[in-house]
């Protein structure tokens, strides 16, 4: 009766420590094996996937006024064309030019009385402090001439670089503020493509690698090559950014087009 009690105990004691080295071996090496599967998963779930890309300008700009003035002329229309220089808005700044026209006559009464009291000065006719104060005033109305004609410098826009307009904002007549956003411009000289790709592709994609992309909105099929590689490679997506550019100009491309990239590793 004893040795049965003690062979029945002995049995739950070695099925109760099976059951925990179970447990203990599936919460750490059987558990690893999916985990260590899951980040290739992920990896060969974006290497299968469709590599999506858009169309974007190579530079572009918000022109915003700064002063406060009406509008004159806007000599392009939105979507035109333009050349580096070029003039996209011109102000009304009869009232800066009249502003320029009073600081030019106050600095003429300055240098006038600045050169009187040097004259006086030499026949000691005239005191140190007052000499002083002459040549205070009239370096005073200089740099108030300086100010009225960077005022009136800032009367029309030119286009920074060539491009296109690809919004107008305001209106001719329409009085706008400083610091207010007039239109927007591109350069579209080159279209740029940014896209993820696996960062296991960083062992053969160099920049300058070539490639083909198919825009939905054309159809067709054009050149293209990587430009530069992002600089750092997000660890949960396993994934890099690449900017790439299209290698040529195509006049039915413009900026906002989006399509697929026909780009695969080396077998």
């Amino acid at each position: 009766m004893i040795s049965a009690l003690h062979g029945g105990r002995g049995r739950l004691a070695f099925a109760y420590a099976f059951s925990c080295a179970f447990t203990l071996l599936a919460s750490t090496g059987y558990a690893a094996a999916p985990q260590a599967s899951a980040g290739s998963a992920t990896g060969s779930a974006l290497e299968n996937r469709e590599i999506r890309a858009q169309l974007a300008p190579r530079r572009y700009t918000t022109l915003a006024a700064e002063i406060g003035a009406k509008i004159n002329r806007l000599p392009l229309v939105e979507g035109a064309a333009f050349k580096q220089g070029q003039v996209l808005v011109q102000f009304d700044c009869m009232l800066q030019q009249a502003q320029l026209a009073k600081a030019n006559a106050a600095l003429m009464a300055a240098d006038a009385t600045w050169r009187g009291n040097q004259k006086l000065a030499e026949l000691n006719s005239v005191g140190k402090m007052e000499l002083e104060v002459s040549k205070a005033e009239a370096l005073k109305a200089q740099a108030e001439v300086a100010a009225n004609r960077t005022l009136i410098g800032k009367c029309q826009i030119s286009a920074p670089f060539a491009g296109r307009i690809a919004e107008q904002k305001v209106r001719e007549q329409q009085y706008v503020q400083p610091g207010q956003g007039l239109m927007e411009i591109i350069d579209d000289s080159q279209l740029e493509l940014e896209f993820i790709v696996p960062s296991r592709w960083l062992a053969w994609l160099r920049n300058g690698a070539a490639f083909q992309v198919n825009i939905d909105e054309t159809g067709k099929t054009y050149p293209a090559k990587v430009l530069r590689i992002g600089a750092r490679v997000d660890p949960v997506s396993q994934s890099v950014k690449l900017t790439a550019v299209i290698d040529g100009h195509f006049s039915e491309l413009i900026a906002g087009m989006s399509g697929k990239v026909l780009i695969a590793p080396p077998r």
